[in-house]
């Protein structure tokens, strides 16, 4: 949604002097940098819009997500701290672009359902490694009305790539704020090797 208003919630943390809770912001940070990933936009023609980028934060925080379920209580502690950030995020963007604050429940809990509806159509294909499906999924949430051009399965494979890499990394290192993600170009550049 919009720019993200991480400077806001560095203020309401710092006012609240809860340190302990620096590194959920830095991974959530790292989640949106690693959404406005420029490949995305120029070379994989997701739209360079607020739902485009809402979709990017919500791919990769599906990503997180998945990887650290099961884990122990205070790796899930971490995650739902992460999550709340980052649907506080959420609330302040609708506030900066002007919704009233009658209607940011009600919008908040669409974002939501739409979080929860991207993960559950995301995530069999990923664990699965199938680019066709997650491809499809892909189209009905981020490409609906773009002539993508293939670019659904350049992301696809993006994505399974980066759940791959977040397996490798232990989630005592990501929650350190070690989080990290593959570098989206050379997807992109595969798909048009391969003529889409």
């Amino acid at each position: 949604m919009a720019t993200p208003v991480i400077m806001e919630i560095t203020m309401l943390f710092g006012l609240f002097r809860r340190k302990k809770h620096d590194a959920e912001l830095k991974v959530y940070s790292q989640i949106v940098a690693q959404a406005r990933q420029l490949p995305f936009y120029e070379r994989m023609a997701v739209p360079d819009t607020v739902d485009g980028r809402f979709d990017m934060i919500v791919v990769h925080a599906v990503l997180l997500f998945g990887r650290l379920r099961g884990e122990s209580k205070e790796i899930s502690d971490f995650a739902q701290r992460v999550f709340d950030i980052f649907f506080n995020d959420m609330d302040a963007s609708l506030r900066e672009m002007g919704v009233s604050d009658v209607r940011v429940p009600k919008k908040i809990k669409a974002l939501g359902e739409a979080f929860y509806g991207r993960a559950d159509a995301y995530m069999p294909a990923i664990e699965e490694g199938d680019v066709d499906g997650l491809a499809e999924a892909l189209t009905r949430n981020i490409y609906p009305d773009t002539d993508s051009k293939g670019s659904e399965k350049a992301l696809a494979s993006y994505l399974i790539a980066a759940a791959a890499n977040l397996k490798d990394q232990t989630p005592e290192a990501i929650i350190s704020g070690g989080l990290t993600f593959p570098d989206p170009a050379p997807f992109a550049d595969k798909e048009k090797e391969n003529g889409n």
